[in-house]
C-alpha cells in the first residue's frame, strides 16, 4: 500500500509490533515499492500485508514470490487484490473486513435513526413550519428491511433488535433459511415483500453480476409512501435513475453512502434534492479509525506466527458471496 496509507493504517507502534513478529527491524518493513524493489522483497516474502491500492495479486505476481504463504488484507473488500491464483498455490488468505465493518454498522444505524424520525423532510422545511405533535415521527415499532446477512447486515440486525424501539426487522438473503433468520432475530421474506412491508429499507448485499439494480425500479414502487432507502454497501444495488424519480416525487428519502455513478456527475438530481443525503463512500474505516484495520492485520500476523487460526480466513468458495 501506498505511504501515505501505510502511515495511517500501520501507525510506528504497530510497525513495531509486526517487526518483532516476523523478525525483522522496523525498518526493513516496507511500504511503497515499484519495479525491483518490490520484486526483489517480493522473494523473500512469507507473509504479504496488503491494503487500499495494491496490484492484484496474479499469477504473474506470485511468480515473484515463491515463498509467500499468507495475505493479511488491512482493508476493506479484498476483491481488488485477491485472485484464484493465491488458493492454487496454498496461499492463505485473511481479511480485515470484520474491524471494517463496525463504523459500517455504526453509521448505518446513525441514518436509520434519522430515517425513522423523518430528519431530511423536518429539516427541509425548518424555517416553514415546526410540525403538530400528532405529525411528528418516531422511531419506535418500525417495519426495517436488511437486504443481505451479510457480516454488517447481520450486525444492523443484532443492534436493532437490542433496543428498546420494538422494531420488527425483516430480512431478504438467498443463502440464509428461515430457522436461520429466526435464530438472527429477523423473519425471513422475499424482497417483493420486504419492500411491500417495509418503511425502511437497508441495503447490506454484496456486489455481484446477480445482485446489480437488485432495488429496481419495480422494487422501489412497493415500498410505501413515505419510505426511506439507506444503501451503506454498494451504489449497483439500486436502479439510481428509478430511486431520483421516486425521491424527486417525494414519495421516498434517501441516505446513500454509495451511489451508481460514484461520484455522480454535478447537477445530478440526488445531489440536491432536500429528501436526499449523499455522503462520499464515508461508512467504512475512515481517518482515526482505519488503525482498526492495522490492528486487526498485525493480530493475525501474530498468531500465523504463533501457527493459530487466523480470524479473518478467507476461503475461495466463499469470495463470490463477499462484498
Amino acid at each position: 500500500m501506498g505511504a501515505d496509507v501505510v502511515g495511517r493504517v500501520l501507525a510506528p507502534d504497530l510497525r513495531q509490533r509486526l517487526a518483532r513478529s516476523v523478525e525483522l527491524a522496523p525498518g526493513e518493513l516496507t511500504g511503497e515499492l515499484t519495479g525491483a524493489e518490490a520484486r526483489a522483497v517480493l522473494a523473500g516474502a512469507e507473509v504479504l500485508v496488503t491494503g487500499w491500492d495494491c496490484p492484484r495479486l496474479t499469477a504473474g505476481v506470485l511468480a515473484h514470490a515463491p515463498r509467500l504463504r499468507v495475505v493479511v488484507h488491512a482493508a476493506g473488500s479484498v476483491k481488488p487484490v485477491v485472485t484464484n491464483a493465491l488458493w492454487e498455490r496454498g496461499v492463505l488468505v485473511s481479511s480485515a473486513a470484520d474491524a471494517n465493518a463496525a463504523p459500517v454498522v455504526a453509521y448505518t444505524l446513525a441514518a436509520l435513526t434519522f430515517a425513522a424520525k423523518g430528519a431530511l423532510s423536518a429539516a427541509a422545511h425548518y424555517a416553514e413550519r415546526w410540525p403538530p405533535f400528532t405529525e411528528r415521527t418516531g422511531a419506535d415499532a418500525r417495519t426495517i428491511g436488511v437486504i443481505g446477512a451479510s457480516r454488517i447486515g447481520r450486525r444492523v440486525i443484532a443492534a436493532l433488535n437490542a433496543s428498546d424501539a420494538g422494531h420488527r426487522v425483516l430480512l431478504t438473503d438467498p443463502y440464509v433459511a428461515p430457522a436461520e433468520a429466526a435464530a438472527l432475530g429477523a423473519d425471513l421474506v422475499d424482497l417483493p415483500d420486504l419492500c411491500r412491508d417495509s418503511s425502511i429499507v437497508t441495503v447490506h448485499a454484496p456486489q455481484l453480476p446477480e445482485t446489480r439494480g437488485l432495488l429496481s425500479a419495480e422494487m422501489l414502487k412497493l415500498i410505501p409512501d413515505g419510505g426511506v432507502v439507506v444503501n451503506t454497501a454498494r451504489g449497483s444495488l439500486i436502479d439510481t435513475e428509478a430511486l431520483a424519480r421516486e425521491c424527486a416525487a417525494g414519495r421516498l428519502d434517501a441516505f446513500l453512502d454509495v451511489t451508481d455513478p460514484e461520484p455522480l456527475p454535478p447537477g445530478h438530481a440526488l445531489l440536491s434534492l432536500p429528501n436526499v443525503l449523499v455522503t462520499p463512500h464515508i461508512a467504512g474505516a475512515q481517518g482515526s479509525e482505519v488503525r482498526r484495520l492495522g490492528e486487526y492485520a498485525v493480530a493475525e500476523v501474530e498468531r500465523y506466527v504463533r501457527g493459530e487460526a487466523l480470524l479473518g480466513e478467507l476461503r475461495r468458495e466463499e469470495l463470490g458471496r463477499l462484498a
